[in-house]
């Protein structure tokens, strides 16, 4: 079996791909009922709520739900997709803590210096890295602002 490449990737995947003999058409198949179902209620629908009530009684349907609900449905799926993005914000900014809480600052995943030495402790060898540690709020302030009176 030749190797599957393309232009815009031109590498053929490891390990390779094998197709099975036989192939499964069971997905083209539902797309289409899906595809065709779908532009069929849609027709259906407009029928529904443009032709006049003569035109539906003459072709044999004796009941069908009132006219109201063809502008009812989808003013309320507009109002269900809007609240839904106005609530998932509200969770979001109703989560996030004050500006003068300390969470803003300091969190439990923090690796803040435990001894007095400060953050910038000389390593025991010269070719060392130093150990990775967030900067303390205070000391940020202090080399931005200056100290305050």
């Amino acid at each position: 079996m030749s190797s599957i490449t393309s232009p815009t990737s031109p590498v053929a995947p490891f390990p390779p791909i094998t197709l099975p003999e036989y192939r499964s058409r069971a997905p083209e198949f539902y797309g289409f009922v899906a595809w065709t179902s779908t532009y069929l209620l849609f027709f259906l629908y407009c029928l529904w709520a443009l032709l006049p009530d003569a035109w539906i009684i003459w072709i044999g349907i004796e009941w069908y739900p009132s006219r109201e609900w063809a502008l009812l449905i989808p003013a309320y799926s507009m109002f269900l997709v809007l609240m839904t993005y106005f609530v998932y914000f509200a969770l979001a900014i109703a989560g996030t803590p004050a500006f003068s809480d300390i969470k803003t600052i300091i969190d439990s995943h923090s690796h803040l210096p435990l001894s007095d030495d400060g953050p910038y402790k000389a390593p025991d060898h010269l070719d060392a890295l130093p150990e990775l540690r967030d900067i303390p709020i205070g000391l940020v302030n202090r080399v931005l602002y200056g100290r305050t009176q």
